[in-house]
């Protein structure tokens, strides 16, 4: 009997939780309590706040990007709707990873003005579409940030890199099935174009795969194109201060005392990678990418680097927690009043 997709979505997400639990033990198990708690003690707490107060505007900078994309489709789309957007989804992420990007499109559609026929001018499809722009659109700056970095540091960042990839790199499996992902992609892609006017399944499924692609090519209408440029270079400019935030944080500890804003810069884009890892919250993925690369090029025990790990990740935890209830309480109070 086929598992019904409530109860394989349970099981998926038991199994990213339990997932996160081991990550979090091995990372954990190597502590050094007292020396955790007198690191805490020793922790300048002004910058942590800052560094939180600076993931509370990166929120908002990112949603007032991603409204830029929804503009085309609905112009009445505030930046009010997609700041609590983003916050209600990373707040649902800490429990169901991924789970909140579909709480984040829904929430916009559903707020997205009607039209003459009655209907949402934006609709879930498009919504996704323009999600994917901003997926693509970080990813592709992520890797160039770190291209660059690496390029001009080769001398202190470049083995671990290469170290890291080999792995992948190795396996001929993991290209070959890319390769088979890829074109069992485009068959679909092909079939449900063929098949559009026969109607049924496949003209509502290629219906879909339209509205996708009107999201996706949504950047192509927006009014202002430099000012979405602008709000990305924005973002990871937070994002960088916020990493040397903690890294100011702990300068009073011998072990991070040494660490410059170039490090900070490349902290923040090594922890950005464990996002791949679909754990909920981004628990023990992000401690283990960051502690590795705190050994493996400054020699930093992993004891130790579970210190700016913590502080760094669970500080934006409840960052996180905080504007997602502060903008859950705005829309059951105030907006729908």
């Amino acid at each position: 009997m086929l598992m019904d997709k409530k109860t394989k979505n349970i099981l998926q997400s038991i199994f990213w939780i339990a997932v996160a639990v081991v990550l979090v033990y091995f990372c954990i198990r190597s502590i050094d309590w007292e020396q955790f708690v007198l690191a805490m003690k020793q922790c300048k707490w002004e910058y942590v706040i800052l560094s939180m107060l600076l993931g509370t505007l990166v929120f908002y900078v990112r949603g007032n990007r991603w409204r830029m994309l929804l503009l085309p489709f609905d112009p009445s789309t505030s930046s009010i709707t997609t700041f609590n957007a983003y916050n209600i989804c990373m707040a649902v992420n800490l429990a169901l990873a991924r789970a909140g990007e579909f709480v984040k499109l829904g929430y916009v559609v559903k707020h997205s003005a009607q039209g003459p026929d009655g209907k949402r001018l934006l609709t879930f499809d498009k919504a996704l579409g323009t999600l994917l722009v901003e997926r693509v659109w970080d990813g592709l700056v992520t890797m160039g940030m770190a291209v660059v970095l690496v390029a001009i540091m080769w001398d202190s960042f470049g083995a671990y890199l290469m170290e890291s990839l080999s792995g992948l790199g190795g396996s001929n499996a993991l290209w070959w099935t890319l390769g088979g992902v890829v074109l069992l992609i485009a068959a679909f892609l092909w079939l449900c174009y063929s098949f559009r006017d026969k109607g049924g399944l496949w003209g509502k499924v290629w219906g879909f795969i339209h509205g996708i692609g009107s999201g996706l090519i949504s950047f192509m209408h927006m009014k202002r194109v430099w000012l979405f440029f602008v709000y990305t270079a924005l973002i990871w400019v937070i994002y960088w201060l916020m990493s040397a935030c903690i890294v100011w944080a702990l300068q009073d500890i011998e072990a991070f005392s040494k660490l410059t804003m170039t490090d900070a810069f490349f902290l923040m884009i090594a922890g950005s990678f464990s996002s791949v890892v679909p754990v909920p919250g981004g628990f023990g993925a992000y401690h283990g990418v960051v502690c590795g690369a705190l050994l493996s090029i400054w020699n930093i025990p992993v004891g130790t680097g579970m210190i700016f790990a913590t502080l760094n990740h669970e500080s934006q935890v409840l960052t996180q927690a905080i504007c997602g209830l502060v903008s859950y309480l705005h829309e059951s109070f105030f907006r729908r009043s």
